[in-house]
Order: structure tokens, then sequence, then C-alpha cells
């Protein structure tokens, strides 16, 4: 999946999904497919956690000045989150 883009991974995975949830494939082929959009959801989850870790906020401090500040979720900054 290298050099793969995250929109084309998830339009991917949503076929996937649609073609499961049908449940008109062969026991072997859904293996297959399930196999396959197992591997398209790591990689998507791995490029949204790299998005996440980049996207700053930008704050103004007590002098007016403007900081840039990590991102965080529940107060919790996403670099020192620990991962799954």
């Amino acid at each position: 999946m290298a050099e793969q883009k995250f929109e084309d991974a998830m339009k991917k995975l949503e076929e996937i999904v649609q073609n499961l949830e049908s449940g008109d494939l062969p026991l072997e082929d859904a293996l297959n497919v399930f196999e396959e959009g197992t591997k398209l959801s790591k990689f998507c989850s791995s490029k949204l956690e790299e998005a996440e870790k980049r996207v700053n906020v930008l704050v103004r401090d007590v002098n007016g000045k403007y900081n840039l500040e990590p991102f965080e979720v529940d107060g919790e900054s996403l670099e020192g989150r620990k991962q799954p």
C-alpha cells in the first residue's frame, strides 16, 4: 500500500464493506476481501493519526502575540497520547 492516498483507501474500504454486507460473496472470497479491508483500515487509521499529530492550534497569549501550540483532545496533547 505504498504511496496510496487516504481518500482512495477510504473509498475502497467503503466498497469492501458494501460487498461484505451484501452477503453475496462466497466464503473464501469474503475472507480475502475482509483481510484486504483490515489492511486498509489500519492504513487509514495510521494516516489519520499522523494528521492529528500535525494539527496545531493558533493561540493568542496575554501579550497579544500568537503562538502555535499542540492540538489537545480532552485536555491531553496528542504528542503525549499513548498508541493503542
